[in-house]
């Protein structure tokens, strides 16, 4: 089986490369993930850098259990963070190196892949992920069927404009790897294209 956590820390490297190669207003710009800007992913994503188990353990009690309102918060929060402070936490080997509790190495890469994603479609920028890890997601996202995102892929046929994959029959969505990943992450495109919702 393929080590996946290489693939993960050149996501986060290229990611941090791209910012700090880029104009400062990227931060600032917005990202995929609603209501976030790019910072806000950079803040999300770099979390279990900055984050011990004890303190996460607090932040948790606080949100009132809900992870959802614990990563808005965290993410809002920290986003306010220096920009040479987060580019060295997405570069960081303990971020490299984590996986999501119960979630494992698939986990790790997911994640890395979909909110690295977050940024650079939005921006309009090549992939951070290799392209065999943006394949390897898209299997995970369609052997679930669509489930974890809330999407539905019934009588839809994704293709890959630039690779060789392609999934599932019905009304063909071609676009690019990271593209596909977006919208089975129940994201909506720049040009406004977005998978039904389950």
């Amino acid at each position: 089986m393929t080590d996946q956590q290489p693939w993960v820390a050149t996501a986060y490297t290229r990611l941090a490369d791209l910012l700090d190669d880029g104009p400062a207003e990227a931060w600032d710009a917005p990202s995929l993930c609603e209501k976030w800007l790019v910072r806000h992913v950079v803040a999300h994503v770099t979390m279990p850098v900055r984050l011990t188990p004890e303190r996460f353990g607090a932040e948790m009690a606080a949100a009132g259990g809900d992870f959802t309102v614990l990563s808005d918060t965290v993410a809002a929060r920290d986003a306010a963070l220096p920009a040479a402070d987060l580019l060295a936490q997405l570069r960081s080997p303990e971020l490299h190196a984590w996986q999501p509790p119960g979630g494992g190495a698939d986990g790790a890469l997911s994640h890395a892949v979909i909110h690295s994603l977050d940024v650079t479609v939005a921006l309009d920028r090549p992939a951070a992920a290799p392209a065999d890890a943006l394949t390897a997601v898209l299997g995970q996202l369609t052997a679930s069927g669509g489930g974890w995102f809330g999407v539905d892929l019934s009588g839809v046929r994704l293709d890959a404009s630039d690779a060789d994959w392609n999934w599932g029959a019905g009304t063909t969505v071609r676009a690019g790897s990271g593209e596909l990943v977006s919208l089975l992450s129940g994201r909506t495109l720049p040009d406004g294209r977005a998978l039904p919702r389950g």
